[in-house]
């Protein structure tokens, strides 16, 4: 049972479906559907779909991004291409996921769409499956093992008392697409500013991804009216101003946050239950790093539920626990220093004085977080 058909859920119902597994996909929603996202994947995780099978669609539609874009305050800008003519690919995440699935479903995996997951279904302290339902009934639907692969509000994992919005840091994020946006290349952008960053991601068709990421504390009355929020984060940046000038917001503003998740005691996962994707925590990052995540997080899901049918459930957490960390925490750790430095205007001002100086430096951090030395 795997509850949640974006990237980490589809992927993981793959590896699982490929390997002659029954598996059952839940979603609460219908797709194809629209999700605020960078919409980039960067080289490393375009890889990871190469060797999985499952680069197709973004191949064939996605925009070619060849590197990112930094800038700081007082004109500072960096243009770093990914080194040895790597690339990642931009599509929108409505594209990306009804892919995803798609090929999931190809693969022999069952979908229900309009599902709502109530929680973990619990036996003599192990999960058994799911309980779905909604005014007030409520149905068990058993399984040998149960992925929680249902995003950063996990009903699962939160209802399990297993993950939490950390107090520190607490940011929002607004998102919209644009068009008439000048000045777009094939790259991802960071605008990094005192208090927020905002992202910029060329599409297909002339789109443009915009999204501003804020403290909460800055956020409140800003949320209250995102689609200004966005625009006059456009039209307040000096070196947005102009090339936005013309732009127009054509879809409504998503908003999300608080954005963080953890899952302070992986330890403390039960049998029968994998977390997988924002489920299993999420950083908010800045880098493209989000879809990287999800995708090799559902790849490693699906092969720790692989080893707990065959072999049954011993070792299997703790085997799965220290996979993620050996894959994930050297860049769990290079967002939080990228974040720190967004939330301080000391260090802004310092790293922006540092990339005039020292371009290079800037470069390698963009070629890191691009993932390149797994593409």
């Amino acid at each position: 049972m795997i509850v949640g058909a974006g990237p980490a859920g589809c992927v993981a119902a793959t590896v699982l479906a490929r390997a002659g597994v029954r598996v059952r996909l839940l979603d609460r929603t219908t797709f194809p559907r629209h999700k605020l996202c960078g919409d980039t994947l960067n080289p490393g995780t375009l890889g990871v779909l190469r060797r999985l099978g499952l680069a197709r669609s973004a191949e064939a539609s996605g925009l070619a991004v060849h590197g990112m874009i930094v800038t700081g305050e007082g004109g500072v800008s960096v243009d770093g291409r990914y080194p040895r003519g790597l690339h990642g690919r931009s599509l929108s995440r409505r594209d990306l996921d009804w892919s995803l699935l798609q090929q999931s479903i190809g693969a022999g995996a069952v979908f229900e769409p309009g599902v709502t997951v109530r929680g973990a279904l619990v036996d003599a302290a192990r999960v058994a499956g799911v309980t779905v339902g909604g005014n007030g009934s409520a149905r068990p639907i058993p399984a040998r093992v149960t992925i929680a692969a249902d995003g950063r509000h996990s009903t699962v994992a939160f209802g399990l008392g297993l993950a939490r919005h950390p107090p520190h840091p607490r940011r929002w994020a607004v998102g919209a697409y644009f068009e008439q946006m000048r000045g777009a290349r094939a790259a991802g952008e960071m605008h990094i500013r005192r208090g927020r960053y905002i992202g910029l991601s060329p599409l297909p068709n002339g789109l443009t991804n915009v999204c501003v990421v804020v403290p909460a504390g800055a956020a409140g009355a800003e949320l209250r009216d995102p689609r200004r929020m966005l625009a006059d984060a456009l039209a307040s940046d000096p070196m947005l101003r102009e090339r936005s000038a013309e732009a127009r917001q054509v879809t409504d503003p998503l908003v999300l946050g608080p954005l963080a998740v953890e899952v302070p005691c992986p330890g403390l996962v039960p049998e029968g239950l994998l977390l997988a994707g924002d489920a299993g925590g999420f950083v908010d990052p800045m880098t493209g790093d989000g879809l990287r995540f999800a995708i090799r997080g559902g790849e490693l899901a699906g092969m720790a539920a692989l080893q707990a049918l065959e072999h049954g459930w011993s070792g299997v957490q703790a085997r799965f626990a220290s996979m993620r960390q050996r894959e994930f925490s050297a860049k769990w750790r290079f967002n939080r220093v990228l974040r720190s430095l967004v939330a301080s205007p000391t260090l802004v001002g310092a790293a922006s004085t540092g990339a005039r100086f020292a371009p290079g430096a800037v470069r390698r951090l963009i070629a890191r977080a691009g993932d390149c030395d797994l593409a």
